[in-house]
Parts: C-alpha cells; structure tokens; sequence
C-alpha cells in the first residue's frame, strides 16, 4: 500500500507467498516503511522472515495482544496443521486508539478481537474514502472464523457493529481474504452481522 508520488509503501500481513510482494516492491522502486501485522496467525506471518531479510531495518509491527503467535507455532498455528513456523519478533506492539504516522498515511488502531483475541485492524482517515486493513475480521459476505483457540464468535460480532460498522457506509474494508467490500454492504447485507442477520448490533 503506497501514496502517488511517495516511495516507501506499506506492507501489510505478508502471507506465505513473500517473494511476489518483495518482487512487487522492488518493480515499484519503493521502500517499505512497516510490516502491519492485523493478527498473529501463521498465513498471515508466513512472509515476515523473508520481509525482514530483505529489509533488515523495516519494523515488524502488531497489536500487544496478538506479538506472543510470532514466535509460537502452537499459537499461530502452523504447529497444528504440521508446517511449525515462527516469524521474527515484533519490532513496535501497538494498542487500541493509537495513532500511526507511516508511509505519509495517518493510520488509527482498532481493537477487533473474536477471530482471535488480540486482533486489530488500521483505519486509514485521510483517504475519501476510507480505508480499513480489515485482516479476517470482515469479509465480503461472510466474517472471520472464530473456531480456533482464543476465536470468540460473540466478541467477533460485537467487533464488527461497534468498531467497524460505526464507519461511514463508503469505507472501503480490505479484507486478509477474498475481495474488498464496503462498510454499507455488509451493514445492509452481511448474512452473519448485517442488518438482515440474527445478530442486531449490541453497543
């Protein structure tokens, strides 16, 4: 993710394909600034070792709740499905209402648990219109799965109504899977939290 006219770039939950972001990158002429990290699980931390050796001094950064799955294959994951990876260790942990200065992007710091327990996502402001690093919390017609260990699907819900559906309808929401969407689309037809659902929001 990069501004017109600027050359550093964000790279956000690199997955287990790295060497097409780095290669990417390297065509774009540009520089990362950080790697954002929405959660700690393994198939979106898969390409941080290869980011890092690539960019030695590009900052690994992720919410204090979720930076103990980097470096524990159990909690990420991958030790369960039998490919036990570890990624770097943060380099920044950040907290909900924090506000980030990168890549000449104004980026605020939400809590999201549900998916997982220490999920965030980056709301970007200063776009028209704005933009929302979502990783697995919201998905175009679906949401994130909350089966796994620390997974909740009653926060995950109370997640999208009161951090995510409080946005403005034309929010742009890009998801770690499947196609953008906006925060009206799903607000008025997420079959799983939107309006026509049997979660009404709960503030």
């Amino acid at each position: 993710m990069h501004l017109p006219g600027r050359d550093d770039c964000l790279i956000v939950d690199p997955g287990f394909t790295p060497r097409e972001v780095i290669d990417h990158i390297d065509q774009l002429g540009l520089k990362p600034a950080a790697i954002l990290l929405t959660h700690g699980h393994s198939d979106h931390i898969g390409g941080n070792a290869a980011m890092k050796r690539r960019w030695p001094d590009c900052p690994i950064i992720i919410g204090r709740g979720d930076a103990p799955k980097l470096t524990d294959p159990w909690q990420n994951l991958s030790g369960q499905f039998g490919l036990p990876m570890v990624s770097p260790p943060a380099d920044r942990l950040v907290d909900d209402n924090e506000q980030l200065e990168l890549a000449g992007m104004r980026l605020e710091v939400r809590d999201a648990p549900g998916h997982c327990a220490g999920h965030v996502v980056y709301v970007w402001h200063d776009g028209r219109p704005k933009i929302v690093l979502g990783g697995d919390v919201l998905f175009a017609g679906g949401i994130g799965r909350t089966d796994f260990p620390d997974g909740d699907f009653r926060a995950l819900v109370r997640s999208i109504h009161n951090r995510l559906f409080t946005l403005e309808d034309d929010t742009i929401v890009l998801s770690g899977h499947g196609e953008a969407t906006t925060i009206g689309e799903e607000r008025r037809g997420n079959p799983f939290v939107g309006l026509e659902s049997d979660h009404p929001p709960k503030r």
